[in-house]
């Protein structure tokens, strides 16, 4: 069961990811005098960021396609309304492409594992994902990319063939990450939108053990 008290802000845990050379959105986590100049362009989304806040579009803490500064700026203070001792998210909207799921999981028996499938509100509905436990080689992460569905996507699915090395890359960086951070209980990376060239994850939860 999830414990959120235990869960690091998206964007901590983006931070976290980014020092690793894993792609995120643009992301900045301003003040409010700060929105007037924000570095990142139209349209944004606008999230809530707090460590007791995992399900954050669930409980109305999500704003996407936030396409002028007035509109940016309503929708900042109607997050700090609702959510007085959480930070606010701006981060650069993704354009469509396929999404995949990857993560980190502790289990009682086999340790900690790296799980990888489609991603979206397709993981929850088809629960297609693969399992190694840690480490993993590169071997591996081409299995896994071989036994979900989401395998169409390397292969060209309708005019699109998704970039091979850096899924397997990204792959091979979470079991590192999971390795070298035995404190961390739980990463969920969803979406992370397919790209002919990369990846962007798009979505960050990161519990930690007992903290």
């Amino acid at each position: 069961m999830e414990d959120a008290s235990s869960a690091l802000p998206e964007a901590k845990a983006k931070e976290l990811l980014k020092k690793r050379g894993i792609l995120t959105t643009n992301f900045l986590v301003p003040h409010r005098t700060e929105l007037e100049n924000l570095p990142l362009s139209y349209p944004l989304a606008v999230k809530v960021s707090s460590p007791k806040i995992l399900h954050k579009t669930e409980v109305g803490g999500v704003f996407l396609d936030v396409a002028t500064s007035e509109e940016l700026v309503a929708r900042y203070d109607q997050i700090r309304e609702k959510f007085p001792d959480a930070d606010v998210l701006v981060e650069s909207m993704e354009p469509n492409g396929p999404e995949v799921i990857v993560g980190l999981l502790r289990d009682r028996d086999f340790g900690i594992c790296l799980m990888f499938g489609m991603g979206g509100v397709m993981a929850e509905l088809y629960k297609d994902v693969s399992f190694r436990r840690l480490p993993i080689s590169k071997q591996d992460a081409e299995e896994m990319l071989e036994e979900t569905k989401a395998s169409a996507f390397f292969e060209g699915f309708r005019g699109f063939v998704a970039d091979r090395e850096a899924v397997l890359d990204l792959l091979q960086k979470v079991s590192q990450l999971g390795m070298e951070n035995q404190d961390l209980e739980q990463l969920d990376l969803n979406p992370v939108i397919l790209r002919s060239k990369g990846y962007v994850v798009v979505d960050a939860k990161m519990i930690i053990r007992g903290s």
